[in-house]
């Protein structure tokens, strides 16, 4: 009885002065209601709690409130007015999930390939000896470089390219190479160039530079042990039995090197003959031996490890000869055979552009393209082809699942000697209806082994050519100096072997009017420099609103920020003696940029008679005559000086790719369009 009154008494507890707190429910099969404030539990009598049994508790009055038990929270949770809001967010976000997803794809699948960076912006070549001397020795060197990167930048150059700065014996320009690993001590140190190439990515530019893999110089150690046959080096060089008596060489065949004469010369070590395209301290490679293959590319991955983007590969159609040594045929039959000793006396169809020469180019390609793979590192490879065919030329971009050359240098428009609107025009069209589906074009007017361009076509084309260099499809290739017009020089006086010929144009940089041009402040330079720099230099050019310099800097800014010259359609419209009119619009930019260029004499031409929609007045986006820019030309008369140049712009629907007319004469290299609502390229044109 005990034991139940106990019981009894713990059930029935007392209630006075409390109240219950549904936030903190111990026990969740016990339900409490709400005390109203007039209910027993005010009177000082005891009540109960009443205990439902193990049917479902009365949630009919029960509002929802904090610290729910899981009871009451499903019972809310199933309502509709609940449930309804929470399925619809649900399905919502797996919607939009669904839909971002969709549309990443499709962006992906519909974008044009980006441009990479050798194809985003201008190169400027750099002969290094003669661009900036900081030791005062008066020859250019590594640091020289890169006390001028803010100059560089300041023409919104992409990349640096810097020709040979091996250790050489400096036979031909450095292209005779000592030692591949090394830099040349006229130019600094490995450290120097280390210090150059960190300097030149922390400004955002890029560096490729020369290689030469065709030949050595005769003091290259690897020649030095061919001669004497040490082992594996043995045959890593051309040779061959010649008869030589009392100082005369029987070559073993009449092979002329580029330099005249015959392609063979008599070592007194070996007792044989050794071959070589160009001089006699260059000798030939023997690329048919794979161990040579291999140290080259050894040698490109050295430099790729030190940060190089890309290569210049130089003398490529030269890499192999014909295994027969058959004499090759004279151009003229009738000419008697020991008087042949010009280059141009013979066709080399039997020491240039062999069979099996592209597969070596390829298997470049493939040493570069393993460090390729990290993103935004792509490294770079052109070829050199001068002289080529133009049909010759377009192999080295390979074929369309086998890539070699990102590009060959394109030197057509350094080859132009008299200007003309012809001239200009068959260069153009030449290079832009034989390049491959899908390939890249480059345009370069000035070069190291070619003249100047003001001295080729004259001063008064400095302007309208760089105007020609940057509205092109493709990537513009500067020759350093020629932003400020300079020109050739006659070099005299030389302590070392040079072709003289190639010497005009590689005069020292012409920085400002002091001394030296500013090149250097030592008591000499390697060659003099050029008699005008007290007028044509970078500071004087700085200062004059209309000069050469501040021309192309407004042309190469053009040029990056402008889709319509980036990645626009190219379409000519008018050649002749004087002129040349082309086009560069874009699909979904309903502007057009219109190029006309008068390379003759003064002329007046009517545009509408070549484009029916063209309006009656356009705006002049760039002239060669700065003051000029920003003005409204008159259409049916636009007249031009000698030499002068326009960019002129306007707006339209009625692009001319797209017209039959036109169709013919429009060429693009990465077709793309723009959407103006989505602010995106695409390629669904």
């Amino acid at each position: 009885m005990a034991e139940e009154k106990s019981k009894r008494d713990c059930i029935g507890m007392s209630m006075k002065g409390c109240q219950t707190n549904n936030g903190f429910v111990q026990n969740e099969d016990i339900l409490e209601k709400d005390v109203g404030s007039g209910s027993p539990a005010d009177s000082p009598q005891h009540s109960a709690v009443h205990i439902r049994g193990p049917e479902e508790p009365d949630l009919k009055d029960i509002q929802p409130y904090a610290g729910m038990p899981k009871e009451v929270l499903f019972h809310f949770s199933s309502q509709a007015r609940y449930r309804v809001p929470r399925e619809v967010l649900f399905w919502l976000t797996v919607a939009s999930v669904l839909v971002l997803i969709g549309a990443t794809i499709a962006i992906i699948a519909i974008s044009p390939k980006c441009l990479d960076w050798w194809q985003a912006g201008p190169m400027y070549q750099i002969y290094p000896r003669s661009f900036k001397d900081s030791d005062e020795d008066g020859n250019g060197d590594l640091k020289g470089i890169q006390d001028k990167l803010d100059y560089i930048t300041a023409l919104n150059i992409k990349t640096v390219w810097i020709s040979s700065f091996y250790k050489s014996s400096l036979k031909d320009f450095r292209h005779g190479v000592e030692d591949f690993r090394d830099i040349d001590p006229i130019f600094g140190t490995m450290k120097d160039f280390e210090n150059l190439v960190a300097a030149i990515h922390d400004k955002g530019l890029k560096l490729i530079i020369d290689f030469i893999p065709n030949h050595t110089s005769d003091k290259h150690g690897w020649f030095q042990l061919s001669r004497t046959q040490t082992g594996k080096y043995t045959d890593y060089y051309i040779w061959h039995d010649c008869p030589h008596e009392n100082g005369t060489t029987t070559p073993p065949n009449n092979w002329l090197s580029v330099y005249g004469n015959s392609s063979w010369h008599f070592d007194d070590v070996r007792n044989q003959c050794y071959f070589h395209q160009f001089t006699k301290e260059q000798p030939d490679l023997n690329f048919r031996n794979p161990d040579v293959q291999e140290e080259i590319k050894e040698i490109i991955r050295f430099w790729l490890t030190k940060g190089v983007d890309g290569f210049s590969i130089d003398a490529v159609k030269f890499l192999l000869e014909a295994k027969h040594l058959r004499d090759e045929a004279q151009v003229n039959e009738t000419q008697i055979p020991d008087t042949v000793t010009h280059y141009s006396e013979l066709y080399h169809d039997f020491t240039t552009t062999q069979v099996g020469m592209h597969d070596i180019v390829r298997s470049l390609r493939q040493t570069m393209d393993q460090y390729s793979r990290e993103p935004g590192r792509y490294r770079f490879m052109g070829t050199e082809a001068c002289g080529d065919s133009i049909d010759t030329t377009m192999m080295y971009y390979g074929l369309p699942f086998i890539q070699e050359a990102d590009f060959p240098f394109n030197d057509y428009l350094t080859r132009l000697a008299t200007p003309s609107g012809n001239s200009v025009f068959e260069v153009i069209t030449s290079w832009m209806e034989h390049i491959p589906e899908g390939k890249w074009p480059n345009w370069m007017i000035g070069g190291s082994d070619s003249a100047r361009l003001t001295s080729r076509l004259g001063k008064e084309y400095v302007n309208i050519m760089n105007m020609l260099l940057f509205t092109l499809p493709g990537t513009p290739i500067t020759y350093y100096g020629e932003e400020i017009g300079m020109g050739n020089i006659l070099a005299t006086n030389l302590n070392e072997s040079y072709n003289v010929d190639t010497l005009h144009s590689k005069s020292p940089m012409q920085w400002d009017n002091s001394s030296n041009a500013g090149f250097s402040e030592g008591s000499h330079t390697w060659l003099p420099t050029s008699s005008d720099y007290h007028t044509v230099n970078v500071d004087v050019q700085k200062t004059q609103p209309r000069s050469a310099l501040k021309l192309y800097q407004e042309l190469s800014l053009l040029h990056v920020n402008e889709l319509l010259l980036s990645r626009g359609w190219f379409c000519y419209l008018r050649t002749d003696s004087h002129s040349v009119v082309y086009t560069r619009e874009l699909d979904g930019i309903d502007r057009v940029f219109l190029v006309v260029l008068n390379f003759g004499e003064s002329s007046l031409l009517n545009l509408k008679k070549m484009i029916s929609n063209i309006p009656t007045r356009v705006r002049i986006r760039l002239s060669t005559n700065s003051a000029n820019n920003g003005s409204e030309v008159d259409t049916d008369a636009v007249a031009l000086d000698k030499g002068e140049g326009l960019i002129l712009e306007y707006n339209t629907e009625n692009l001319l790719h797209h017209q039959t007319d036109f169709r013919d004469r429009c060429f693009v290299s990465s077709q793309a369009c723009y959407s103006s609502v989505l602010n995106i390229l695409h390629s669904l044109c």
